[in-house]
């Protein structure tokens, strides 16, 4: 695994925990830490070992925002000559989001994502979470959409995740008032899944991939991921009847199909043979490439 300056990733096991590691400064998001959580992703996309990621904060926070050590000129990225994620003037790639960047990278996973929420998650240390699979929270852990109380507005794709996800009156609640809310809050509106006292989140979030690691097939849950998320937005059940026959036709062939039928018949574990950095089927990735423009 690369090293990084700004999060530390372990692999034990077939569990990847990925945290966010400037604890002195609450987990703040730079841009830095922007490219190291997309590098971290293209290694547990590339590692076969990885069968699922968790995604936790260390020390007190699970990440507090932007670094606002920029002060006034914070957000005018157009005015500052250290941000990673901007590209040349007058390019299409010079107006991007660096939340975003880091959203759609983890859209794009193979592997399931699984965040354990220890503490402050407010800003982009809330809007990073929204395409993560599972959401855990630890009791202590406060949640904020607090953009429009920085002048600013919701990024990192948040307007298509955050409603998708917790419908749409609460999404615009949260983020009209911008107001920092518990986790029992962020649990009752469906942002979270679970609550845990902070000793015990690590264990609940690691059962969770444990159980995943241990008795799925990598390539039908990778398949998996890409087909539920992205038929959020079908027009249609068509296009879902589409892709699932040609992944049905294709898992059908392969020896994890297979192996699946005859361990359970023979009432044994599974030992999944195929491989996700090798044996994808054909027709996967199905979907048009989308540049940014």
């Amino acid at each position: 695994m690369p090293a990084f300056k700004t999060l530390l990733l372990d692999v034990a096991d077939g569990i990847a925990t990925l945290t966010l590691n400037r604890p002195d400064r609450m987990n703040a998001f730079t841009g830095q830490m922007m490219t190291d959580i997309i590098a971290a992703f293209d290694a547990t996309d590339a590692n076969d070992d990885v069968r699922a990621v968790i995604v936790t904060g260390a020390g007190r926070a699970f990440c507090a925002g932007a670094d606002l050590s920029e002060g006034a000129k914070t957000f005018d990225y157009e005015s500052r000559d250290d941000r990673p994620e901007r590209g040349d003037k007058g390019s299409a790639e010079y107006l991007r989001d660096g939340g975003g960047r880091i959203t759609l990278r983890i859209f794009e996973s193979l592997k399931p994502v699984i965040g354990a929420i220890n503490g402050a998650a407010v800003g982009v240390g809330a809007t990073m979470q929204l395409p993560m699979d599972i959401r855990l929270a630890s009791t202590e852990a406060r949640f904020g959409f607090v953009f429009a109380r920085r002048g600013i507005v919701p990024e990192a794709c948040s307007s298509w995740f955050l409603p998708r996800l917790v419908g749409v009156s609460q999404a615009l609640e949260w983020c009209y008032s911008g107001r920092v809310f518990a986790a029992q809050e962020a649990l009752q509106g469906g942002l979270v899944r679970s609550l845990h006292a902070p000793e015990d989140l690590m264990p609940a979030a690691t059962a969770i991939a444990r159980e995943i690691a241990d008795h799925a097939a990598p390539v039908s849950v990778a398949l998996t991921r890409q087909m539920l998320w992205r038929m959020l937005g079908a027009d249609h059940p068509m296009e879902a009847h589409k892709i699932d026959s040609r992944a049905i036709f294709a898992r059908g062939k392969q020896a994890d199909a297979k192996e699946g039928v005859t361990s359970f018949l023979e009432k044994r574990p599974a030992a999944f043979p195929n491989k996700v950095s090798q044996d994808m089927p054909d027709f996967f990735p199905w979907w048009p490439d989308r540049p940014f423009a």
